[in-house]
């Protein structure tokens, strides 16, 4: 790939409606004290690549790379690491979208098409790592923009991460759209050896057309199907992400029954799916999104999403309802999306807790908590859900983290199992 420095770019704020990025002009200022861009602390240089039509590839130098997730967050894990933001899918659902405002970037095309690359993001990872207090909790890739995405066959910053995670004894997770993880399961293989790993595909859309205009900027389903079919032949016990599950769009029973089929022939070991969320900033791009291409679906879209960034309760419900047969027939188990109003909620509760629990007990801070083996409530194969809509993101007894080469530890107990369903109105949606 050839990428050159075209120019240390000067460059204003983008208007809130997304157009498309402006050409750089050349800056005799340095690129750290370019417009637009003051949030981007040690910023080395922006460059473009004819490789990549109008985007802006901004390097930066940061200081950290471990990122807390807040106590009161559904998620079932306490830390993650971003080399990257923006991110090139482009998916127009991306809940991530919201992020690049604090950049003073937007959430649409800047999103897409400026994006951030902490070049030394292992170096900084592995001195973190060595320190004295770190307690080797599990740590999440993937949590808001792509670590595989198109830049990383550059940049080549998750070899030096896998290797740091692994040679400091720390648990962590992949999850990815992209199909250069392929390039790393060698060393994710090895990194196995020394340390639980979990691997996660995310694939939303099975077919193409579909696909290329909701993810314009991701490899092929079938792509990363066969990268699925890699990972589970070098033994690793493969999460596949089927969300977000659009409703009118990709929520038949035939859809779902496909998309497990695939899932399943894949080698993939089980499945986290989940309804649609349009948080702010995805919420517009996604709306007007619909609005292009899917008129006949806005008005729907709009009600159903007019008070809440997610999907109805009931039409959670009902997604839960239709996919029970659907993973006993093909032999799948699953967790539905731990990502809820009520999970928040409980994950609220739960941080009041930790407040003033004792250090080291049940739930207290520093208790682990699983990666994508633990995600969301659980609804195994043959069997009845298995919890709450909280399910298993709670610290301490309990959580489960699944391994990428068969081996789990702990259980995962029910925790209220799914509310039965009331006679559905006529339209869920």
């Amino acid at each position: 790939m050839r990428w050159t420095t075209e120019a240390a770019t000067s460059r204003t704020p983008e208007p809130a409606s997304g157009a498309d990025a402006a050409e750089p002009s050349p800056a005799s200022a340095p690129a750290e004290a370019a417009p637009g861009l003051f949030s981007l602390r040690g910023l080395l240089r922006s460059v473009r690549t004819p490789e990549f039509a109008g985007m802006t590839f901004h390097e930066v130098l940061a200081k950290s790379a471990l990122n807390k997730v807040p106590p009161a967050s559904s998620m079932p894990f306490r830390w993650t690491v971003n080399p990257y933001r923006g991110c090139s899918h482009a998916c127009v659902y991306c809940f991530a979208r919201s992020t690049h405002t604090y950049l003073d970037m937007d959430a649409g095309r800047d999103f897409e098409r400026q994006v951030v690359v902490k070049v030394n993001a292992a170096e900084v990872l592995a001195a973190e790592l060595a320190r004295p207090r770190w307690s080797r909790e599990h740590v999440a890739l993937g949590t808001n923009t792509d670590p595989y995405q198109r830049a990383e066959g550059h940049y080549r910053l998750m070899p030096g991460i896998i290797t740091a995670l692994a040679e400091s004894g720390t648990p962590f997770s992949v999850l990815t759209k992209g199909t250069l993880l392929r390039r790393d399961l060698p060393l994710l293989a090895q990194a196995a050896e020394q340390v639980e790993v979990d691997l996660a595909m995310s694939i939303a859309v099975f077919d193409d057309k579909l696909q290329q205009a909701v993810e314009p900027g991701t490899p092929r389903t079938a792509a990363r199907l066969a990268t699925v079919r890699a990972a589970a032949d070098l033994g690793f016990r493969v999460t596949v992400f089927l969300m977000p599950v659009m409703p009118k769009l990709t929520d038949s029973r035939a859809q779902l029954d496909e998309a497990l089929r695939s899932i399943r022939e894949a080698g993939a070991a089980r499945v986290v799916y989940g309804a649609l969320h349009l948080r702010p900033g995805a919420r517009e791009w996604f709306l007007a999104w619909i609005d292009r291409e899917h008129p006949e679906l806005s008005s729907r879209y709009q009600r159903m999403y007019a008070g809440s960034s997610y999907a109805s309760a009931r039409y959670r419900e009902w997604l839960d309802e239709r996919m029970r047969p659907l993973l006993r027939k093909h032999g799948l188990s699953a967790s539905a999306d731990e990502d809820t109003p009520e999970a928040r909620r409980f994950a609220r509760l739960r941080a009041q807790r930790e407040k003033t629990a004792a250090p080291g007990a049940p739930g207290a801070p520093g208790g682990r908590r699983g990666g994508y083996g633990s995600y969301g409530r659980k609804i195994g194969a043959g069997e009845e859900a298995g919890g709450s809509a909280h399910g298993a993101s709670g610290g301490g007894p309990g959580d489960t983290t699944g391994s990428a080469l068969g081996r789990t530890s702990g259980s995962t107990p029910g925790l209220g199992g799914i509310p039965a369903l009331e006679p559905l109105v006529p339209t869920l949606f």
